[in-house]
């Protein structure tokens, strides 16, 4: 009775809106208060998710994030991206798409991505010409690539939760990134191409060199994250305070954006970003140990494996979970959930931790762009001031794409692998 209305409280709260944070909170003190269990429970089970070295770096590549973000890296990004694909037809969805690979390796959230990117390249892409809904879609799409190529916050989780390395899980990452991007692109093109969008001048050899050194600082700092953690040279927690160091003196002497009269407001921004993130992982957490308690992770175990045990058919099934739950919950929280139940499924037919750990988090963010509690969608609307149902309608072909990815990443181990494999 207890577990039944947990679930009926958590699911009719994220129906109405309720922020997931609450949803997780006042369904698991619902199920404590009804159970009979002491409330002491609570913040220990709050303290012990956040009581994590590794979740530190979150703080730390937030505030890099936001320091390379009003430092107007934005702009240089976009203008590099459309200096190499503007001359293509539908060049500046390409240059979208482009903008979002570079500016994930800075971020590592997909609403960022979203909100700087989109903030630009919507209206830009709609005064020249382009269906706004297109404008918007391309943007929501893309932004999902924030979390996978490094560095990326989901994956900092994947390796709180799994002990596996978060520099490899970084690494693991790069290859799909890079496919989703230009599965993308082709995506774009081809709609780009259907619908006869502009193209923009090609730009000169001295133009792309010009707004390359812009662009290159933001280049750089991806380079300088991967070889550090990789080369040993500083832990992932370490690496998001050197990101951030170089994020301040680029935006502050470099691109000359960031000034001290913006730096209280931009911290205190990443403060509440980083504390309401890992609120959600301590929410998270108590609600995940109270299924584990209750045995759902064995039952949903045990529920897939009576289904089948061919390997291709439980990685199908574990897909189709997690794209339901994340186009439903915010992408922490279901992993803290369903993570560690679905690694040992996974292990149990024989899959890496690492390739796991990719496909699980692809299919998350992919949900990022989906109905009904899709938070790319919600930013893209709010910037192009349309409604959902367009944006929707005109993000379909992407997700179309990103569901090809996904299943080459599922079932080709050696996508994900192949990186991390280098390491030994």
């Amino acid at each position: 009775m207890e577990i039944i209305l947990l679930f009926a409280v958590f699911f009719l709260l994220l129906l109405v809106g309720v922020p997931i944070v609450f949803c997780l909170g006042i369904a698991s003190l619902t199920y404590l208060t009804m159970a009979g269990i002491p409330l002491t429970i609570v913040p220990q089970r709050l303290y012990a998710g956040m009581d994590s070295f590794v979740l530190l770096c979150i703080p730390g590549f937030i505030l890099a994030g936001n320091l390379m973000n009003v430092g107007n890296i934005t702009d240089y990004i976009i203008r590099f991206s459309n200096a190499l694909l503007g001359h293509i037809r539908g060049g500046l969805g390409l240059a979208n798409v482009g903008g979002s690979m570079i500016f994930g390796g800075i971020s590592g959230t997909a609403v960022a991505d979203t909100a700087s990117i989109g903030a630009v390249m919507i209206p830009g892409m709609a005064k020249s010409g382009y269906d706004k809904p297109f404008a918007a879609a391309v943007t929501a799409a893309s932004s999902t690539i924030g979390p996978i190529i490094p560095p990326s916050v989901p994956m900092i989780i994947v390796g709180s939760l799994s002990g596996i390395s978060v520099g490899k899980m970084f690494l693991a990452g790069v290859v799909p990134g890079i496919m989703l991007g230009l599965a993308m692109m082709v995506t774009a093109y081809i709609i780009a191409v259907k619908r006869q969008y502009p193209r923009e001048k090609r730009a000169t050899l001295k133009e792309i060199f010009t707004v390359g050194k812009g662009a290159f600082w933001a280049l750089l700092m991806t380079f300088i994250i991967l070889y550090g953690i990789i080369g040993g040279l500083f832990t992932p927690t370490e690496a998001s305070i050197m990101a951030s160091l170089y994020a301040f003196v680029v935006g502050m002497f470099v691109y000359k954006g960031l000034t001290w009269k913006n730096l209280p407001k931009l911290l205190v921004d990443t403060v509440l970003s980083s504390t309401s993130l890992l609120l959600l992982v301590g929410m998270a957490n108590l609600f995940g140990w109270i299924l584990t308690s209750e045995q759902i992770p064995q039952m949903l175990a045990s529920a897939i494996f009576s289904i089948s045990e061919n390997p291709l058919v439980v990685i199908l099934i574990i897909n189709i979970v997690l794209l339901i739950v994340g186009g439903f919950m915010e992408t922490i929280a279901a992993l803290i959930i369903l993570f560690p139940t679905l690694l040992k499924v996974a292990e149990g037919i024989g899959m890496d931790p690492i390739h796991f750990g990719v496909m699980a988090v692809l299919n998350l963010i992919i949900g990022l762009t989906t109905p009904p509690v899709g938070v790319c969608l919600f930013v893209a609307a709010g910037i192009s001031e349309l409604p959902m149902t367009a944006i929707v309608k005109a993000i379909w072909p992407f997700l179309l794409c990103n569901l090809v990815v996904l299943l080459l990443v599922s079932y080709v181990p050696a996508i994900s692998l192949w990186l991390p494999s280098l390491l030994g």
